[in-house]
């Protein structure tokens, strides 16, 4: 018998509130603290929690993108493809930089389908289409 888990995705943060509320409102989702973790907010959705964050007086941002252009560790979040703009408008309205600008002719405006950015924390996140697209 297979014990039952629930994998969940933690970002670290100085300030792990405000984190958790842009995620809350980019994701259409709520934020509930951790039973068991006074430190750790839980970002919830309809299909239930996330993310989470967690609060670590030390964590540094990453240094997303690379200069080597590596992948590092990163959250996906998938829209649909005809949303994509508009997801993009909202990041950015919360509080999301973006990171790249690629141009590579995906589209009819030559702008790429997979959209950069870093959160307020830092952190590396991906707006791409639903439909099997990389980030």
């Amino acid at each position: 018998m297979t014990v039952s888990k629930t994998g969940v995705l933690v970002l670290d943060s100085t300030d792990p509130e405000p984190l958790a509320r842009f995620y809350a409102a980019l994701l259409d989702a709520t934020v509930e603290p951790s039973a068991g973790d006074p430190d750790l907010l839980l970002v919830s959705g309809s299909a239930g929690v996330v993310l989470g964050i967690r609060r670590d007086p030390g964590q540094a941002p990453s240094s997303w993108p690379r200069p080597d252009d590596s992948q590092q560790a990163h959250l996906l979040i998938l829209v649909a493809p005809d949303a994509l703009d508009e997801a993009e408008r909202e990041a950015v309205s919360l509080g999301a930089r973006p990171v790249s600008a690629d141009r590579n002719g995906t589209r009819l405006d030559r702008r790429t389908d997979t959209r950069r950015y870093t959160d307020p924390a830092g952190h590396a996140f991906v707006l791409a289409p639903t439909g099997g697209v990389s980030a």
